[in-house]
This record gives C-alpha cells, sequence and structure tokens, in this order.
C-alpha cells in the first residue's frame, strides 16, 4: 500500500528567511519608507478628484481645477520616485538574502559528513542552492513588498472608506473574507505541490549532471536514446507536476476576480442610486470608486502572489534542509590539538557499516602500524581497503571500536590537526579548474615554485610539465580535461606531498600510471620515507607494489585474516592465491 507523504507546513522556513531581513536594517527601512510615502500619495489621490469635481467643476471655480491638476501633478512624480525607490531597495534586499543563503548553505555543504553525500545526489543539492534560493529571492525581490503594500492599502483604504459612507464600505469589505478564506485554502492543500516540483527538478538535474559527467561511456554504448527517454520521461513527470500547479492557481484567480466584479457593481448600483437622491455626491462616487480599486487590488495582488509564496515557502525548506542537516563528524568539546604526530596508527576492534547498508563493511578489524612504517593494505575488489584510509582522517567515524593515533582516540582529535598531519592521495585524481601551480599548491598556495617542482619530480610529472608551452601555468580544464590519467594522478600525488603531513594515505593512488613511472614513485617514496620519516599506507591491488612493505593487511570480505611481511604471508592461500593471478596475467600480457 502507497503512503502520502506527511504534509508539514513549510510556512516556518520561510519565517526564518524572514529573520534575515535584521541583518539588512537600512534597506529594509529604505523600501519600507517608499512604501509608506507611495501608498500615502495612492491614497490621497482620489481626495483630489473629489475635491476637484466636487469644488471646481461643480461649481465652475478655475482656480480650484488649476491647483488640483497641479497637485495631481506632484503626485504623479512622487508616485514614480517611490515606486522606483521600493522596487530598488527591495531587490537589493533580496539579491543580499541571496548571498546570505547560499553562502550558508555552500559552507554547510564543506562541512557535512561523507556520509550525507553517500544518501544525497548532486543535482538536489544543485538545485537548493541555485533554483531553490531564486525562488525565495523573487519572493523578496516583489511578491513580499506586493503583499505588504496590499495589507497596508486594504487597511488605510478601509478605514478612509467607512469614513466617507459605512454603508458602502461594508458591502466593499464583505469580499475580503471571502478571499482569505480561498486564500487559505490554497495554501493548505497545495503546499506539498511545490515541493514536489522542486524535488523533481533536482531528480532532472542530477540526469543532467550523470549525463555530462558520463557522456563519454553513454557513446561508448550507444546509449544516447536510452538516456533521451529517461530524461524526457523523468522531464515529463515535472511538466505534469507544473501542470498541476497551473490548475490549482487557475481555480484561485477566477474566483477571486468574479467577486471583485460583483463587489464593483453592487457599489455603482447602490452608490448611483444614493447619488440621484442626494446622499451622495459625484465626486464621492467618483473617489469612492477609486478607492474601490485599492480594496480589490490588494486582494487580488496576494492572490497572485499565493504561487509565489507557496514556492518561496517549498523552496526555503528544501533549503534549510541542507544547512539544519546534521554535522556527524564534528568536534567534540574540549578536543585536543595535534600539535606533532609520530604516525603511529592503531586499530582496536573496529567494525563499519556505512549510512544505509545492510551489513558491516569492516567487522572486528585490529593491527598496529609503528611510526616510520610503509604498510600496504590488500585485498580483492570491494573487502574494505579504502574504508580502512577513510577511518584515519576521520572521513567516517567507526561504528564500534577505536582508531587511534600516537595513542589518541582520532574521536578525541580536533579535525583540523588531524588532517594537517595526514596528506592522501586517493584512486581518483580530482583536479580544479586553474592552472597546473594552482593544483599543485592547492594546500599550500603561498608554496613557492622550486617546492613546488620539487613535489613534481617526486611525481614524475616535472618533465611533462616542463614540455607544455605555459609550463607550471598551463591552465587544465574542468576536472582535469586535456591531461590522460595518469598525468592527472600524479599532479595529485605531487599536490599531497607538497604538504607537511606524517603520515601518507596512498588509495591505489598508483593504478592510472604506467609500470615504468609507478616503479618511479616508489623509489621516490623510499627517498621520502627515509628523509621525512613518515608512515605511509599504500593501499594496492598489484602485489609487486608491495614487496618491500614492512607490513602488509590482508583482506578479505571486510575482515583482517592475515598481515605480516611478504615473506610470510606467502604461507597465505588467499595470497598466494592473488600472486598466482597476477604472475600468470602479467606473464600472458608479455606473451
Amino acid at each position: 500500500m502507497r503512503h502520502e507523504p506527511k504534509r508539514n507546513s513549510s510556512m516556518p522556513s520561510l519565517k526564518r528567511v524572514l529573520g534575515i531581513l535584521t541583518t539588512y536594517r537600512l534597506l529594509v527601512l529604505g523600501a519600507i519608507t517608499s512604501l509608506l510615502l507611495l501608498i500615502a500619495i495612492n491614497a490621497i489621490t482620489p481626495q483630489l478628484f473629489r475635491w476637484g469635481i466636487d469644488q471646481g467643476i461643480a461649481k465652475g471655480n478655475l482656480d480650484v481645477i488649476f491647483k488640483c491638476a497641479l497637485f495631481l501633478v506632484l503626485a504623479a512624480i512622487g508616485r514614480g520616485l517611490f515606486s522606483f525607490g521600493q522596487s530598488f531597495f527591495a531587490e537589493a534586499t533580496s539579491q543580499n538574502i541571496a548571498y546570505n543563503l547560499r553562502n550558508q548553505i555552500f559552507t554547510q555543504t564543506q562541512y557535512l559528513s561523507q556520509g550525507y553525500y553517500n544518501l544525497t545526489t548532486s543535482g538536489q543539492l544543485l538545485t537548493r542552492i541555485t533554483t531553490d534560493i531564486e525562488q525565495i529571492r523573487t519572493f523578496f525581490g516583489t511578491s513580499l513588498l506586493q503583499i505588504l503594500s496590499g495589507l497596508i492599502t486594504l487597511v488605510t483604504s478601509a478605514l478612509i472608506l467607512l469614513s466617507m459612507n459605512w454603508k458602502l464600505a461594508l458591502i466593499t469589505l464583505a469580499s475580503i473574507p471571502i478571499a482569505g478564506f480561498i486564500l487559505v485554502r490554497f495554501f493548505r492543500n497545495n503546499s506539498h505541490l511545490f515541493k514536489l516540483v522542486q524535488a523533481q527538478l533536482g531528480n532532472l538535474n542530477g540526469i543532467l549532471e550523470e549525463n555530462l559527467l558520463g557522456v563519454r561511456v553513454v557513446k561508448a554504448f550507444v546509449r544516447e536514446q536510452a538516456e533521451v527517454s529517461r530524461y524526457t520521461t523523468l522531464n515529463g513527470e515535472l511538466l505534469a507536476s507544473n501542470m498541476k500547479t497551473v490548475k490549482v492557481l487557475r481555480n484561485v484567480f477566477p474566483v477571486l476576480f468574479l467577486i471583485g466584479n460583483l463587489i464593483t457593481l453592487t457599489v455603482l448600483g447602490f452608490g448611483g442610486a444614493e447619488v440621484i437622491n442626494n446622499q451622495l455626491s459625484l465626486g464621492e462616487l467618483v473617489a469612492f470608486n477609486s478607492y474601490l480599486v485599492f480594496i480589490l487590488q490588494p486582494v487580488l495582488q496576494i492572490g497572485f502572489a499565493s504561487g509565489v509564496i507557496a514556492q518561496a515557502a517549498a523552496s526555503a525548506t528544501r533549503v534549510y534542509e541542507v544547512i539544519d542537516a546534521e554535522v556527524d563528524i564534528h568536534n567534540r568539546v574540549n578536543a585536543i590539538s595535534l600539535k606533532t604526530c609520530r604516525g603511529e596508527i592503531e586499530f582496536d576492534h573496529v567494525d563499519f557499516r556505512y549510512p544505509g547498508a545492510n551489513q558491516n563493511a569492516l567487522k572486528k578489524v585490529s593491527f598496529t602500524i609503528k611510526p616510520g612504517e610503509f604498510t600496504a593494505i590488500v585485498g580483492m575488489t570491494g573487502t574494505g581497503k579504502s574504508t580502512i584510509v577513510n577511518l584515519i582522517p576521520r572521513f567516517y567515524d567507526a561504528t564500534s571500536g577505536v582508531v587511534k593515533i600516537d595513542g589518541y582516540d582520532v574521536r578525541d582529535l580536533t579535525l583540523d590537526s588531524l588532517r594537517s598531519h595526514v596528506g592522501i592521495v586517493f584512486q581518483d585524481a580530482t583536479l580544479f579548474s586553474g592552472t597546473i601551480r594552482d593544483n599543485i599548491a592547492y594546500a599550500v598556495p603561498e608554496a613557492p615554485l622550486e617546492k613546488i617542482i620539487e613535489a613534481a619530480k617526486f611525481a614524475a610529472i616535472d618533465d611533462f610539465i616542463s614540455s607544455l608551452p605555459d609550463g607550471y601555468n598551463t591552465v587544465v580544464g574542468e576536472r582535469g580535461i586535456g591531461l590522460s590519467g595518469g598525468q592527472k594522478q600524479r599532479i595529485a600525488i605531487a599536490r599531497t606531498i607538497l604538504t607537511d603531513f606524517s603520515i601518507l594515505i596512498l588509495d591505489d593512488s598508483t593504478s592510472a600510471v604506467d609500470a615504468k613511472t609507478a616503479m618511479l614513485i616508489q623509489e621516490s617514496l623510499n627517498n621520502l620515507m627515509q628523509q621525512r620519516q613518515c608512515t605511509v599506507i599504500m593501499v594496492a591491488q598489484r602485489l609487486s607494489d608491495v614487496r618491500k612493505a614492512d607490513l602488509i593487511l590482508l583482506l578479505d570480505q571486510g575482515e583482517l585474516v592475515a598481515q605480516g611481511t611478504h615473506e610470510e604471508l606467502l604461507e597465505n592461500q588467499l595470497y598466494a592465491t592473488i600472486l598466482a593471478s597476477q604472475q600468470k596475467f602479467d606473464f600472458s600480457r608479455h606473451v
């Protein structure tokens, strides 16, 4: 049985955004001042018409007519100035709110734990930081002032109408509770629909991002038409949801227009009879009719803004879902700053399960790595090798058991101090748009060129960089487009080498380079260990890369089944089997 999603109100999130207005008091004050002056001019204008008709035209007084015309011209000028003022200040406020929210949500994404990204698509995050924030900005830039203007105008006009003719005023004001009931019902019944639209837009953006990143795979497997069909299906679902919002808006406005027209006809009929019976002057009826617009127009303005309010409320909820997301990996109270690091690592009966997984990725793993040791982690694919190295810098926290560095539980250390002592080269090399120099010096932007070149030589990439026309100032494209996988990997290695680490983690980082380059990097690695006396942990697929390791950890299905040197592990059946299969593969390649 399918359950309907719970329909929680989105308005509290929108109220939180309203709280940001206090940060920009001067801009808000400018917008409100301009708005009030504009409303005052609008309220005075019908009285000018009344004065001109009753005291000027009706009595043939040209002096009154000319004065009335002059005041109307001044009112028109003032209306233009204050209308521009309220629009300018409102737009400036909305842009600042968007700036504030974008900074909040981006800052939060930098500190959210890796587990959060395992359960959230990047398409959804991109939609929230772009489309959702733009919906909120549009609300504050236009709709909020319309609503505020409408409410103030409504109250002001109602008071003036009651003072002019209470009978006609009551007829006119009868439309307000009816329209209010319609709008409240609209919000209550349809707020979930606008949330659905934004969620579907996020899914659509996710598909687009996947295809842009995986365009070569799509072409290689001739899946263009299948991807077009998948995108078209989701786009159709988004269109259907958008059409539902159009339909619910369509059901609101005809009713509001009908109420407005009926009220206008009633006022003209009743007011005309009052003029004929000399109970009301013609000027008063004209003025009253003008104020009638000021009563009905705000109701329609709020009606038109209702869709924007609902969209903004839904978007605010989605934005604050990210901003309020719990940061699982954070500093404990009174966390210790690790000033120096010897590089001793200990796993004590560590279990780990990824968020949303049904079984543990690691099971009761225990081992100790001494300072300065070269340790390799090997095993079949999916046995938990990368999981172990992810627990050391606290990308995740162990489900149970303890991970220690120099005797400290890593959870008792500040994240900055812990990670500053750990250098990591990931399996997938990620480069940023910019120069090669910028990418190597990413963690140490102030590093001199000599140090950058030294790190590049260690990673066996200096010769290639020097051969480029612009050398280290060569601009690489998005995600390192224009470089081979091996070149990107070596730049990533150089980037890590440049940092001041005590523990170096190589997560299968030589898999994208050829055997000769891997051998050069391994030789440099041996020299580095001697120079820096650092602890090195290498996740490796090829056992030929780790023969000289001081300690080899052998994993199988998340369990540490053996540990020792290469010679000691030759007696282990699993290790021997892996080694034999790789030797057979290498032999077949050279035959």
